[in-house]
């Protein structure tokens, strides 16, 4: 049986639409999931559900064996990150910390180690006597990280919390945050709305939308194998080429004004109309009147390029269709508009998603 097991939950605030819409979901234990998507997806509320600050309107969930629907919030062992640090001002780092070990009743000889041990984990010891405003947003976040762990909480969960940080120390955090589950084992639950965060962080990742999970899967599942057209769109740039599948050629997509195609998924393909997936990297210029050793070639005139240094991004058209290409070392004095580039990519480089 899974840690942490949630079934079939519903969560209505009037009576006539779900903000969370028969979610099912089940977590090892030490496993750390991401719950991602679009504002207004659910993802928050499932949260809170499982935190206690939310009851569902129906449905389970359960800990280790353990209705939680039941227990007060203060009940369950599981410790919260919230976006906006919610430290208590008027007190030290060290004494943040220490609040939850006191309003649990800790020893006191064990008070004073655990904080100490949960500072040092973080990185802050030396930090312990300063107070919220004399630190730094990354400081402040590694205090909120620290209180939510110090008690050790069955499951931690974080909601958005690099949210307010700018992009640099954002990432920081994401290596420091793995590097503590790793460390300490400890089951998490992260609500984002960022796929880079989902992307890099997480062991699986729930994707939201409308109150429903569209897939769950290892973020590479997600990414290369998306479930619909949604995940496609919302992980990662994609292109979206429009065909159709004929049962009597196999491993073969007819394009909209392009043309046959070959794919890899041969057995699996959904006989009608369907999405050709290609992500803008799986694209490469291939040599004029060669395929490169790829099995599909397309021409992409040039209507914009954007220069990420180490790549850069070629917005266009194919027979009128609009595509996306990231070329690896692209030269942006012949990446201009007004170019046609010959593009190419392998059978396994594109995926085919059954139209809904």
């Amino acid at each position: 049986m899974a840690y942490l097991r949630l079934r079939q939950v519903v969560k209505s605030y009037d009576g006539r639409s779900n903000a969370v819409d028969d979610v099912s979901l089940d977590v090892e234990r030490g496993e750390f999931v991401t719950l991602l998507g679009p504002s207004g997806s659910g993802k928050t509320t499932t949260l809170l559900m499982i935190a206690g600050f939310e009851t569902p309107t129906s449905g389970v969930i359960e800990l280790d064996g353990h209705d939680l629907v039941r227990s007060k919030p203060y009940e369950r062992n599981i410790g919260m990150v919230f976006q906006n640090y919610a430290l208590f001002p008027h007190m030290t780092a060290a004494k943040n910390v220490v609040f939850p070990l006191k309003m649990r009743r800790f020893p006191k000889s064990d008070i004073e180690k655990r904080a100490r041990h949960m500072l040092e984990l973080v990185g802050l010891r030396r930090f312990a006597d300063r107070y919220p405003r004399e630190l730094s947003g990354g400081q402040q976040q590694r205090v909120a990280l620290a209180r939510g762990l110090v008690f050790n909480p069955d499951v931690l969960l974080l909601d958005e919390p690099l949210g307010a940080l700018d992009k640099n120390l954002r990432e920081q955090m994401q290596v420091e945050i793995k590097r503590i589950h790793r460390e300490i084992g400890i089951t998490m639950i992260y609500v984002t709305h960022d796929q880079t965060e989902a992307m890099t962080m997480s062991d699986r990742i729930a994707v939201f939308c409308n109150g429903k999970i569209e897939q769950v899967g290892s973020p590479l599942d997600v990414y290369n194998r998306p479930a619909n057209r949604f995940v496609g769109e919302f992980i990662g740039d994609s292109n979206f080429l429009a065909g159709r599948v004929d049962p009597s050629r196999p491993g073969w997509v007819e394009l909209a004004a392009i043309g046959p195609v070959r794919v890899a998924q041969q057995a699996t393909l959904p006989p009608g109309d369907v999405d050709l997936m290609i992500r803008p990297e799986r694209l490469r210029l291939r040599p004029p009147g060669a395929t490169d050793g790829a099995d599909n070639a397309i021409d992409l005139v040039v209507d914009d390029i954007i220069n990420y240094g180490d790549s850069i991004l070629v917005i266009g058209k194919a027979r009128g269709l609009p595509l996306r290409a990231r070329i690896v070392g692209g030269d942006p004095e012949v990446l201009r508009p007004g170019v046609t580039l010959p593009l190419a990519w392998a059978v396994v480089d594109a995926y085919v998603l059954a139209r809904r």
